[in-house]
């Protein structure tokens, strides 16, 4: 049950609990709503697409359904996974259509208080600014959580070519 609280900056807001999944990405704890994620798969086999943008890795099929496979990697603009080492995948959905999105690895799930989220702070890493809800601070590190509409709105990012 949510109860009201009043904030520091006289904002009302609902309390209450939401779960995140964990997803690690280049060092970066990330966190992903849980009622967005469909699965979390190990390293798949993925089907190249010849002309897809750099990001797309390519499709995966998933229990008979062909699923895109975004490289999160290279969307933000980070280095590439090591060489030997695969990604996971976790699968969400962005206007009716699954997408595998890689990551390093896959954490736990979190629940964390609604009246401890933030906006994202100014100090926060661009790249992930513009794909972040807001954030949590956990005891030792940030929690952006990833806002699945902005990282797989291609059509306005500026990054499908």
């Amino acid at each position: 049950m949510n109860n009201l609280v009043v904030r520091d900056d006289l904002s009302l807001v609902a309390t209450g609990k939401q779960d995140f999944v964990t997803v690690v990405l280049e060092g970066q704890t990330l966190g992903i709503p849980v009622l967005s994620v469909h699965d979390v798969l190990n390293p798949q086999q993925i089907t190249k697409i010849p002309l897809a943008p750099a990001w797309v890795s390519g499709v995966l099929n998933l229990r008979g359904k062909i699923v895109t496979a975004i490289d999160l990697r290279q969307r933000l603009g980070l280095p590439p996974l090591e060489a030997g080492k695969q990604s996971m995948s976790v699968v969400v959905e962005h206007k009716e259509e699954p997408y595998s999105l890689q990551i390093d690895t896959v954490g736990e799930v979190l629940s964390l208080d609604d009246a401890d989220f933030e906006r994202n702070p100014v100090t926060l890493d661009q790249r992930w600014r513009e794909v972040s809800r807001g954030i949590y601070r956990l005891e030792n590190k940030l929690l952006p959580i990833l806002d699945v509409d902005r990282l797989l709105a291609f059509e306005s990012s500026g990054k499908a070519a």
